[in-house]
């Protein structure tokens, strides 16, 4: 990680622009008093500090460290996720099995680099284990709802994030031992699209993109976040094994993703009546309200550049 000279400018550039963003919401504090937008976003920009330390601890440590950071998340995001489901006494055994025994599973199979079987254990196995297991207890009383419910919790919350670290199982041609840089482009693009969409929102944000679901959404905040993480996407080709307009084409599919991810998370807390899934991180909520983007852009990104590139 160290010898690497793109990611260390990589690395130079993130905490250069955080320490910039730090600056401003200090400067802001102190002209502007501590409003509410002004105390969110100073809250935001500390949580990314704490997550960005921790991100390259842990990556820089390789596969295992990726394995670990992203399973402890995932665990944080399904216990939230469990957390808004009326669960019964019968679930029990079955949400044992799901958070110590298929979860670590999923990211050993990761570490371990075995695609055949991470790719299907969650959707195949455990999607047929769960409901079996929910049954054995007898419970039936809202059976299907109480087994779906678990089973969206395993796919998002587990599957579907654990395709970030499983980027690094990748054997690109002339890329090889660097796809560290390819999760950092993927967690940065994705990441920077929500900020940016805030941004432009609170700026220039007058239409709602969906009223009923989530007011704040933007047409503004959509189009200018969405335009700035693509060109920021494109910006950042040379980390990949990305042309510059390929890296823009596919900065565009995961922010599209990032933000159809974060909209149907809204609907979920909009039908729940509540307006975070956890209070884990400051400024940021629970730690689903983190990753809801991830979620839908981690696999398809995977797959995108697994069927292109390899």
């Amino acid at each position: 990680m160290i010898v690497d000279t793109e990611l260390r400018y990589l690395l130079y550039i993130l905490f250069g622009l955080l320490a910039v963003a730090s600056c401003i919401g200090f400067t802001l504090a102190k002209t502007k008093g501590n409003t509410e937008v002004i105390s969110n976003l100073n809250a935001r920009i500390k949580a990314w500090w704490v997550m960005c330390l921790l991100s390259v601890l842990a990556l820089s440590i390789g596969v295992v460290g990726s394995c670990i950071l992203f399973g402890l998340m995932s665990f944080l995001a399904l216990r939230e996720c469990v957390t808004l489901t009326t669960t019964r006494r019968g679930d029990h055994e079955a949400l044992f099995w799901c958070f110590f025994i298929i979860l670590p599973l999923q990211y050993i199979l990761v570490g371990a680099q075995w695609y055949g079987m991470f790719s299907i254990f969650i959707p195949v196995y455990a999607f047929l284990f769960i409901p079996a297991r929910i049954a054995l207890a007898g419970d039936t009383q809202d059976f299907l709802e109480r087994a779906a419910l678990i089973q969206w919790g395993m796919m998002v919350a587990v599957y579907c994030i654990s395709h970030a670290p499983a980027l690094l199982m990748l054997n690109i041609e002339g890329y090889e031992g660097q796809n560290i840089k390819l999760l950092l482009f993927l967690m940065i693009v994705v990441q920077m699209s929500d900020v940016l969409q805030y941004v432009f929102g609170k700026l220039f944000g007058k239409r709602p993109i969906v009223p009923r679901l989530s007011p704040n959404k933007t047409v503004e905040g959509f189009i200018g976040g969405i335009a700035s993480a693509t060109l920021l996407g494109t910006a950042l080709w040379w980390i990949t094994p990305f042309s510059p307009w390929m890296a823009g084409l596919i900065s565009l599919l995961i922010t599209l993703l990032g933000f159809a991810g974060g909209l149907c998370m809204s609907a979920i807390k909009r039908g729940r009546g509540i307006k975070d899934f956890g209070a884990f991180i400051e400024g940021h909520g629970g730690m689903m309200d983190r990753i809801d983007s991830l979620c839908f852009a981690a696999p398809v990104f995977f797959h995108a550049v697994r069927y292109l590139y390899t």
